[in-house]
């Protein structure tokens, strides 16, 4: 069983690009659906506008460059630092474009979240939409899941469906697809906030209360 049930938890948001799932965490954080604090955003890029959205906000940001880090462990163990005085009880991908090895995996066992724009298992990895298209399914969707080894395989914990149109491109089924990630990767936040999540091998149990 994961979150702190009662307590407020702390979030850490790392990005990469424009932000938009992060906008929608913060918008559910102010609303005061989720009880929580976002208490920083970690980008990979200094010039993300996830970044902009973050201290329009107030939160605090952080930038940790890439370059300066000859292998994708030397980066980790730099956002590991950083986290040694910054603790965090949840960490949010949301568009973070950098794969995180078992180094940082380990240390924060069951607390990485990330969502994904389809149906996982189907279509890990990039340009899910497309190959959605490809395939001719006829729901797509996003899957918001708990991160592990694997490039999108962690236990699921919540998806939300849409069907596909059968004069859909890419970027129409993405822009729906788009909308229930609005709603789906704030829903598993306040879950996980709530102590409602709970990793049974390959699968998250939803308890209906928080485990004392």
């Amino acid at each position: 069983m994961f979150g702190k049930g009662k307590e407020r938890i702390n979030l850490a948001v790392f990005v990469s690009g424009r932000g938009s799932n992060l906008q929608a965490i913060i918008d559910a954080v102010e609303a005061g659906k989720i009880d929580a604090l976002i208490s920083f955003v970690l980008s990979d890029v200094e010039n993300s506008y996830a970044l902009e959205r973050a201290r329009r906000h107030k939160i605090d940001t952080i930038f940790i460059d890439p370059k300066k880090y000859p292998q994708r462990e030397d980066y980790e163990r730099a956002v590991l630092e950083f986290l040694k005085i910054r603790p965090v009880d949840l960490i949010c991908l949301a568009g973070f474009m950098r794969l995180l090895t078992p180094l940082f995996i380990k240390e924060f066992p069951g607390k990485i979240m990330n969502i994904h724009p389809a149906l996982l298992p189907s279509f890990s990895g990039l340009r899910a939409q497309k190959k959605a298209l490809v395939h001719g399914v006829k729901f797509s969707g996003c899957t918001v899941h708990f991160v592990d080894e694997g490039v999108d395989t962690g236990p699921i914990i919540i998806q939300g469906a849409v069907p596909v149109l059968e004069d859909d491109t890419p970027d129409s089924l993405a822009a729906r697809v788009f909308a229930q990630e609005c709603e789906a990767y704030p829903e598993a936040i306040r879950l996980f906030a709530e102590g409602r999540l709970e990793i049974d091998g390959r699968c998250v149990r939803i308890r209906k209360t928080a485990s004392s």
